[in-house]
C-alpha cells in the first residue's frame, strides 16, 4: 500500500489515498517529529520534549508507547506492515519511509532537480520542477501544531525554504520569456516581504521585460522608499545597477538563472546595523573544536537535521540560524525557548556577528572567529 505522510500543511497520513485517523495533537506531533527525522532514530526523551512542548510528564515513556501502539494499529488496519514502518530502535523510534512517501521529501527531491535543471540552462524544466515542488504545500508547515516550539521553529525554517523555491521558479519563468505571467505574484510577494531586495529585483525585471518601464521605475522608487523609511539605508548594488539599466532602456542580461543556494543567501532580510565586511567564519567550542560556517549558512539546534547538532537539553530543536546577508553574517533566533545571546545580550530577531563575539545557545558557548 502506498504511504503518504504530510507535514507541509496540517499533519496528515494517507494509505492508498485514504486518510488515516491520527487522533489529537500529541499523536500528530509524534508523527510529525518522526517524519521530519525520517529514517533516523529519535530518542523517547527528545520526542517527549517535542510532543509536550519541552515540559514532558514523568510518565511520558508510557504515553509515547500508547501513541506508537495506536499509530501502528491504524497502519496495520490500513494494510501496512506497521512494525517495518514504525520501528522501535534503542530507547526511541524511527519512521522508516523513503522520501517519496512524505511531502517534505518530495518537495526536496523536486527542488533539487529544479536547481540542477537551472544550472544546466534548462529553464523550462526548472520552472516545471520548482512548480512541482511547491505543489506539495497545503499551508504553513505543521499548521495544526502551531504553539509547539519544535513545530514553530520547523515552520519558520521551512517558510524560508518555500520562499527560496518560489523565487527560483519566478527566475525560471522570467528566463523562459514569461515575465508578464509572474508580475501579479511578485507584487504580492513584495507586499508581504518588503525588505527582501531580490524579490524587488525580480519585480522590476519582470515589469521592464513586459514593456512597462514606467511601472518598473515606480517599483524602484518604492523599494528605495521602503528601505529608507524602515532601515535608513539605500538599495544594494544589484538593485542600483538594475535601476540604471531600466532608466537607460538597456537590454537585461538574463544569462543563467541564479543558483538557488546563492539566492537563499541573498533572500535574508536587510538589517539595520551598519554593514560590516565579515563574510565567513568559524564557531569554536569551549573544548577547542572549531566548526567552519558553510557558505550557505548553518542551522543550530538539537534536531539531527541541523548542520550543527547540539547535545544540550536547554537548546531548542531548531534554535538558531547563521546566514549570509548583504551586511555580513547574521545570526537569527528561530523562536527558541531560551533565546540566543551574543556577548550575553539577547537578540530579538537577528544580529550581525563580529570577530570575537561569544554566542550562547542554551548552555553552550560558541566563540565566533571571522575569516578574511
Amino acid at each position: 500500500m502506498t504511504l503518504d505522510v504530510r507535514v507541509l500543511g496540517p499533519v496528515a497520513l494517507y494509505v492508498g489515498g485514504t486518510p488515516v485517523a491520527l487522533g489529537g495533537p500529541k499523536p500528530r506531533a509524534l508523527l510529525a517529529a518522526l517524519a521530519v527525522n525520517r529514517r533516523r532514530a529519535v530518542s523517547s526523551a527528545v520526542l517527549a520534549e517535542m510532543v509536550w512542548n519541552e515540559d514532558p510528564p514523568d510518565s511520558y515513556a508510557a504515553s509515547l508507547q500508547v501513541f506508537v501502539s495506536n499509530l501502528r494499529k491504524a497502519l496495520r488496519n490500513a494494510g501496512v506492515d506497521s512494525p517495518a514502518v514504525l520501528r522501535t530502535e534503542g530507547a526511541g523510534y524511527r519512521l522508516e519511509i523513503d522520501d517519496p512517501a512524505c511531502d517534505l521529501g518530495r518537495f526536496e527531491i523536486a527542488r533539487e532537480a529544479g536547481t540542477k535543471a537551472a544550472d544546466a540552462g534548462d529553464h523550462a524544466g526548472a520552472a516545471t520542477l520548482f512548480a512541482t515542488a511547491l505543489r506539495e504545500w497545503s499551508g504553513r508547515a505543521l499548521t495544526d501544531l502551531a504553539g509547539l516550539s519544535f513545530a514553530d521553529s520547523f515552520a519558520t525554517a521551512m517558510e524560508e525554504e518555500r520562499l527560496v523555491a518560489v523565487s527560483a521558479r519566478v527566475d525560471a519563468e522570467i528566463a523562459c520569456g514569461r515575465a508578464s505571467s509572474v508580475i501579479g505574484e511578485l507584487v504580492a510577494l513584495t507586499n508581504e516581504n518588503p525588505l527582501r531586495e531580490p524579490l524587488w529585483g525580480q519585480l522590476i525585471t519582470a515589469l521592464y521585460l513586459s514593456g512597462r518601464q514606467a511601472d518598473a521605475l515606480e517599483a524602484c522608487r518604492r523599494v528605495r522608499t521602503v528601505l529608507a523609511d524602515e532601515l535608513g539605508i539605500d538599495p544594494g548594488p544589484g538593485l542600483i545597477e538594475l535601476e540604471r539599466s531600466v532608466l537607460r532602456q538597456e537590454p537585461l542580461n538574463l544569462g543563467v538563472v541564479k543558483r538557488v543556494e546563492h539566492l537563499a543567501a541573498a533572500m535574508t532580510e536587510t538589517v539595520t546595523e551598519v554593514p560590516r565586511s565579515v563574510r565567513a567564519g568559524t564557531l569554536r567550542f569551549a573544548d577547542g573544536r572549531e566548526i567552519p560556517i558553510p557558505h550557505a549558512g548553518i542551522r543550530i539546534g538539537r534536531m539531527t537535521d541541523n548542520e550543527l547538532v547540539l547535545d544540550d537539553p536547554k537548546a531548542s530543536r531548531y534554535h538558531a540560524h547563521i546566514m549570509p546577508s548583504r551586511a555580513g553574517l547574521l545570526i537569527k533566533d528561530l523562536h527558541s525557548a531560551n533565546g540566543v545571546y551574543v556577548n550575553e545580550s539577547p537578540i530579538e530577531s537577528g544580529a550581525l556577528l563580529a570577530d570575537g563575539d561569544q554566542i550562547r545557545i542554551g548552555s553552550t558557548i560558541l566563540a565566533f572567529r571571522a575569516i578574511g
